[in-house]
């Protein structure tokens, strides 16, 4: 359509051309003394018309033709650009590779390319697409590529100086993003090669968005992990769950490990308690954690009744009706409860005596109520308790207590045999 709408404007302009000149009679007559030169109108707009294209390509060949150097150089700057970027994408490719030492050359070769072509860009005024921008970024790429490629080889003193030249072409505002991703690259190297501190400090060294990145809080986590700082890890944990970084399931045992590494590293029931006590009410409510710290506490001479009552939410929890607690923690549990007899209130043994009337099958909650009655020398309740679950009890650590205790009743009431046997049953496990 448009090709016929061009036809039919053509054959229009040469009729209107055709109706113009064929009937034009005008004469130009020219005086040039003594000469008189007489042409018709139409040869003067032929003639003039040949004059001004004259001129015009006259004038077009003489641009051409001092415009050569500079599309020279500009010819020359494009195939410098052109094996510049080649020479990356080749550093890229061998370094995905495996092929370090063919990276590094690339990014060398990339780097030389572009000095050359800064120099031209320089002489010339202007280059092809190169601003100064693209090449303080480019710059950089490149001797992070190289960089990286150095850090594979464990070359660390080339590394350090090829990051230390990435940072400071990437020290301009346009280039805020790229300064980023060099200072995680260097955290990164720091953590493969176990350096904490550096790893932490290149960290710090992060402007406040960047740091609350998914990036920076995982190498954050695993750095204070190596620099065994337990509770900066477990805070970074923390929010790395907020962010939902992790599946739920692998957020909470994270968050369980370090608390529990956090409990482990106190020394003293002041700083068990201070530990305690700085964990979220969603940790406190852990029985892991709970039953731990319990344990802890009683390992620490500490007090009793403070551990009882941090158990208290557990021991509830063990005697609900769909109670979902492992055989591991509930034994864990009776060995805690059992630590502190000596000082066991009267709430607690009537909490212990009511739940195993209510399960008289369980055999833990019989060993537990068994050894309180012993605490409180009652004989007879306690002999005919720890009579009945002895022989019964899975775990060896229970199975052996509850043999010792039975030798031990038997020697009150001076059977030597019964408490011979008992001792033996107990040495057998």
């Amino acid at each position: 359509m448009r090709a016929a709408l061009w036809f039919l404007a053509l054959f229009g302009v040469a009729v209107a051309v055709a109706l113009f000149a064929g009937n034009n009679q005008a004469v130009v007559t020219i005086f040039w003394p003594p000469n008189r030169i007489d042409i018709s109108f139409n040869l003067l707009v032929l003639l003039l018309a040949g004059l001004f294209l004259l001129l015009y390509l006259a004038l077009r060949a003489s641009a051409a033709v001092f415009s050569l150097p500079a599309e020279a150089k500009r010819w020359r700057a494009q195939q410098k650009e052109r094996a510049m970027y080649g020479a990356l994408m080749d550093a890229v490719a061998n370094l995905l590779a495996g092929r370090y030492i063919r990276s590094g050359k690339a990014a060398q070769n990339a780097l030389a390319q572009e000095n050359s072509l800064g120099l031209m860009v320089d002489q010339a005024g202007h280059g092809h697409g190169h601003s100064a921008s693209q090449a303080g970024q480019l710059r950089s790429l490149a001797h992070l590529l190289a960089a990286e490629s150095a850090q594979a080889l464990q070359n660390k003193a080339l590394r350090d100086q090829h990051l230390q030249l990435a940072l400071r072409s990437s020290a301009q505002r346009h280039a805020q993003e790229l300064r980023e991703g060099v200072q995680f690259r260097a955290a990164r190297w720091a953590l493969e090669d176990r350096d904490a501190g550096a790893a932490l400090e290149w960290l710090g060294q992060l402007p406040q968005g960047a740091a609350r990145r998914t990036l920076a809080l995982r190498m954050k986590l695993r750095a204070a992990r190596l620099a065994q700082q337990t509770r900066q890890a477990l805070e970074t944990a923390r929010l790395l769950a907020k962010h939902r970084a992790f599946s739920p399931s692998a957020a909470q045992s994270i968050v369980r490990g370090l608390a529990l590494e956090l409990l482990n590293d106190a020394h003293d029931p002041a700083q068990l308690q201070q530990a305690w006590f700085s964990l979220d009410d969603n940790e406190r409510a852990m029985p892991e954690l709970v039953v731990h710290a319990a344990s802890r506490l009683m390992a620490l001479n500490g007090d009793a009744a403070m551990a009882r009552a941090w158990l208290l939410p557990v021991w509830e929890r063990m005697m609900a009706p769909n109670s979902d607690l492992g055989d591991n923690l509930r034994i864990k549990l009776i060995s805690v409860l059992e630590a502190g007899l000596e000082s066991l209130d009267a709430a607690w043994l009537a909490r212990i005596e009511a739940a195993q009337l209510s399960r008289p099958r369980d055999t833990t909650l019989q060993y537990l109520a068994g050894m309180a009655c012993l605490h409180r020398q009652l004989w007879g309740k306690a002999r005919q308790l720890l009579t009945q679950v002895a022989p019964a009890l899975q775990d060896k650590t229970l199975h052996r207590n509850a043999w010792r205790a039975l030798a031990l009743l038997a020697e009150q009431r001076e059977d030597e045999a019964a408490a011979a046997q008992a001792y033996k049953q107990a040495a057998l496990l």
